[in-house]
């Protein structure tokens, strides 16, 4: 049986009040990744006023809280990321970033504010509760290698049979919510070439072997793999960021640098997409007298939500939000570490539409004006808890 309700049951007023307020002191206090030492302490002060957890530091500044029902049964483990971004803010808010040059632009702030409302609603309805629920406030999810392999090697998830992860976006109008099954984010590789030819005047190209053109030649051929040797109906993105030549207007100089990213949503396309980029980077230097050093560095794996978990989340959402706040939100080219979590136990990644039109929350996640509607911030808690009360009747 399923309502139809627009606001979640289980979230009261106060409690909401108060998790816009944590959110508000997280988003003036940013933290880069590896370094939430001040943030690690306010989650672990607060959960301490809630009583009744059992609190770990696992890994680096990560902090898992365990919540012990009052019968035996499964470990649900909710996660939520905490690191903040380089980035200047823009906004013009009563809680900007108090620190220059840092920023909570991808809403990690959002994150920690609904674990933490999660802990607390949950904490108070743990008779309720066959088994445990982890809390997982995780450290450094923008920066690779990331907290996530951390947390997971360090034991803090075992015995785990379902975990969620929440995600605030901005692109998703509010009261919104996406569980979908199957692939949800991208892996996120990098990768860095040299092209080495020989340098000389400007006047006399034909003296040389100029790098500068060969790359060219480069960075539009590697569109072809994804224009000529991708499936339509699969996603792959090769993108170079970077490019460093010369220094002088009129001289070739001997080498290029490149540097970009690469993304797939398969493991095996993935491995298939770096052999088609070296074959492509071979070709034409080899065609034109050049020599070349290519790197591939391996990011995060794609997250793969889960049949099961995905299905329990999107359930819990239309029981707290209603089935018109569910939608099919396609998957992002963008990464994150929370794949690897899905390694070890089912997992499910899902979105909370976090934008609105007449609040300005619509800009893109790492952009300096970036924020969230805060109403969103109910609808996470809600389907956190709901989640972890069904698992765990």
């Amino acid at each position: 049986m399923t309502t139809t309700t627009s606001t979640p049951r289980l979230v009261s007023d106060d409690l909401e009040a108060r998790a816009i307020a944590w959110r508000r002191h997280l988003h003036a206090n940013p933290e880069l990744s590896f370094e939430e030492h001040e943030t690690s302490a306010f989650v672990e002060h607060t959960l301490r006023s809630f009583g009744d957890f059992e609190i770990s530091r696992p890994a680096g500044t990560a902090v898992v809280a365990r919540l012990e029902g009052a019968r035996p049964g499964r470990v649900v483990v909710l996660r939520a990321d905490m690191d903040a971004l380089p980035i200047t803010e823009e906004n013009d808010l009563p809680y900007v970033s108090t620190r220059p040059g840092v920023m909570h632009a991808c809403g990690h702030d959002g994150h920690t504010a609904m674990l933490l409302g999660a802990a607390q609603l949950l904490c108070e309805r743990r008779d309720e509760l066959a088994g445990e629920v982890r809390f997982v406030f995780q450290h450094a999810e923008e920066l690779p290698p990331g907290g996530a392999r951390g947390v997971v090697d360090s034991g803090a998830i075992e015995g785990a049979s379902l975990i969620a992860g929440v995600h605030l976006l901005s692109g998703l109008e509010t009261g919104k919510v996406s569980s979908v099954a199957g692939p949800v984010m991208a892996a996120a590789d990098l990768f860095t070439l040299d092209i080495i030819g020989r340098g000389g005047h400007g006047a006399n190209p034909h003296e040389t072997v100029d790098p500068v053109v060969i790359a060219a030649q480069v960075v539009t051929n590697l569109q072809q793999i994804v224009a000529r040797e991708t499936d339509p109906f699969d996603s792959v993105v090769i993108s170079v960021t970077t490019l460093a030549a010369g220094i002088a207007r009129n001289v070739i100089p001997g080498s290029v640098r490149l540097g970009g990213t690469v993304r797939t949503l398969s493991a095996s396309r993935r491995g298939e997409v770096r052999d088609a980029m070296e074959r492509v980077i071979a070709g034409i230097t080899s065609a034109h007298r050049a020599t070349y050093e290519f790197s591939f560095e391996v990011g995060y794996d794609p997250v793969v939500n889960d049949h099961g978990a995905s299905a329990a989340v999107r359930q819990a959402a239309i029981i707290e939000l209603g089935e018109s706040a569910l939608v099919e939100f396609p998957p992002v080219m963008g990464g994150e570490d929370f794949s690897a979590y899905g390694e070890v136990a089912p997992a499910a990644f899902f979105w909370v539409g976090a934008g609105n039109e007449e609040l300005e929350t619509t800009f893109p996640h790492h952009h300096p004006r970036f924020d969230i509607d805060e109403a969103a911030l109910r609808d996470g808690i809600a389907v956190f808890v709901r989640t972890a009360l069904d698992a765990l009747r």
